[in-house]
């Protein structure tokens, strides 16, 4: 990482309005827990952690008009999207410590928005088992977690596609997805319309993953800000069961650590999501311990000991 790192912001968003299962509202706090803060100030980073934001209880209904608790995952993005621009603002490096992933909405958008005011280019690393680019009309669940990537291309409903007051709030060829291996049949074919570019397992499986993330990251510059969005379901279940959707084939702890290494190689990421811990399905908290086990990779954790 670069020697001027910025302080780290920490942003607990505990909320499991946009999933399936209860539970990753516990996220935030199994994540320091599991002493995130303590690592990254052991590595030498300021770390200020800005507790949680508040936002409405989930109501736990059913779908109306094809999405579940659309008016709360709303809200809760609105909050999100307004404390990641407000830390980014203060020339901070924001965390996001979800929560579900429909909370990259609001992270991402306010990203967007800074990189667009501050003439940067835009790269989101979106980590993951799912390609969450569902729209009401392909998802039967209505789980909105499934769709923040369609919102955020500006397919899906105004007010999560316009939260930040422009639609689309990113162009899909600023996105790269790594390790997806779960598309719905309606779903992809929305993603191959739209051009995603993605890393999924096969991909990875038959170019291995170094050959894979250096794909995923060429086209960068200094002027690049780099956005991770990591849901903890990306990880094999084997390793990380504490979440709500496993999906068994991802990657292992080493290619779950190379893909970390190579992001902090570059220097350039500025914001981070990690979202999905649910530790209703953990096992003394193993799952979060791992998370910051990589994140402790992003920022600089390497073992790398030949020259």
């Amino acid at each position: 990482m670069k020697l001027n790192t910025p302080a780290i912001a920490l942003i607990g968003v505990p909320t499991d309005i946009g999933a399936g299962h209860r539970g990753a509202s516990m996220g935030p706090e199994a994540l320091r827990v599991a002493g995130i803060a303590d690592a990254l100030r052991a590595r030498g980073l300021d770390v200020v952690d800005y507790g949680n934001v508040q936002g409405p209880v989930n109501p736990w209904q059913p779908p109306k008009s094809g999405y579940r608790h659309l008016p709360e995952v709303v809200e809760w993005n609105r909050l999100t999207m307004e404390a990641v621009y407000a830390s980014l603002g203060r020339g901070e490096l924001p965390i996001v410590l979800g929560g579900d992933h429909c909370l990259g909405i609001g992270s991402i958008t306010a990203v967007a928005r800074y990189c667009r005011e501050n003439g940067k280019k835009l790269r989101i690393l979106w980590l993951d088992a799912h390609a969450d680019f569902n729209t009401s009309d392909v998802t039967p669940s209505g789980n909105i977690h499934g769709m923040p990537v369609a919102c955020l291309c500006g397919l899906g409903p105004d007010p999560l596609t316009q939260l930040g007051g422009s639609k689309p709030a990113i162009s899909p060829d600023e996105i790269r997805q790594v390790g997806i291996r779960s598309v719905d049949i309606g779903e992809k074919r929305l993603v191959h319309r739209y051009g995603l570019d993605i890393y999924d397992m096969r991909h990875i499986d038959e170019r291995g993953m170094k050959r894979s993330m250096e794909e995923a990251l060429s086209g960068l510059d200094e002027n690049t800000h780099v956005h991770v969005s990591f849901d903890v379901d990306f990880l094999d279940p084997s390793i990380a069961p504490g979440v709500g959707t496993t999906v068994p084939g991802g990657p292992n702890y080493r290619e779950a650590q190379l893909v970390m290494e190579m992001i902090a190689d570059t220097g350039l990421m500025a914001s981070l999501d990690i979202v999905e811990l649910n530790p209703a399905f953990d096992e003394h908290n193993r799952t979060g311990k791992l998370a910051v086990d990589l994140v402790e990779s992003l920022f600089g954790k390497s073992t790398l000991m030949r020259s």
